[in-house]
């Protein structure tokens, strides 16, 4: 499952133009997530503030066919 978001965890502002800005993506490839920011100073936040952490993010999913998402 690929991810794609375009809310800057820093700012919660939405991206309203993702290819024109900095971007993340944590997978590997068919499995990840996209996350778009609005400035390269808060994806560099971001990053920061996961090396702290020390951890990344899982995904978790519900691949069955009656799978509804909600949200």
């Amino acid at each position: 499952m690929h991810i794609r978001s375009t809310l800057d965890p820093i700012s919660l502002h939405e991206v309203p133009d993702p290819e024109h800005h900095p971007c993340l993506y944590e997978g590997d490839g068919v499995n990840g997530v996209e996350v778009y920011f609005e400035n390269e100073e808060n994806r560099q936040i971001y990053m920061d503030m996961n090396k702290e952490l020390g951890h990344k993010k899982v995904l978790a999913s519900d691949d069955s066919d009656d799978y509804v998402a909600e949200g």
